[in-house]
């Protein structure tokens, strides 16, 4: 299946689930998204670019740094922030770094009422999926 459909598929599959995108936080871009309601362009780039500030932002790269320096393990470029969960007025985000890749990041979207022990297995359970048709 092409990530559209996988993406298309994660948002059936996650209680209230608004959003699912596919963000490449190298290169910034947005390689898929599904969505309940129309966005302009300009907010879904946005997003795609707050996603790689999120991962590998200048503090967050620091802290990552001095975690592998303080354990005594070498910089191989590893990242410890593997999954960011963000919740909002009115939305729960979730943010997983890919296992195969870990430049690409799947970001789930869903509403606040949404039971977050139900919506984390879900994402996660989707994450393979997505990344093998990106």
């Amino acid at each position: 299946m092409g990530l559209d459909q996988e993406l298309a598929n994660l948002q059936k599959a996650v209680p209230d689930c608004v959003a699912a995108g596919f963000v490449d936080i190298k290169t910034g871009m947005l390689l898929g998204v599904k969505t309940v309601d129309s966005h302009p362009q300009e907010a879904l780039d946005l997003v795609a670019a707050a996603t790689g500030d999120i991962f590998q932002g200048q503090n967050v790269a620091a802290i990552e740094s001095l975690f592998r320096r303080t354990r005594g393990v070498k910089e191989d470029g590893h990242h410890y922030f593997q999954e960011i969960i963000v919740l909002s007025d009115n939305l729960i985000h979730i943010f997983q770094r890919g296992k195969r890749n870990e430049d690409l990041v799947l970001v789930t979207v869903c509403r606040a009422s949404a039971n977050l022990g139900m919506v984390l297995p879900k994402a996660r359970g989707g994450l393979a999926a997505v990344e093998a048709a990106a």
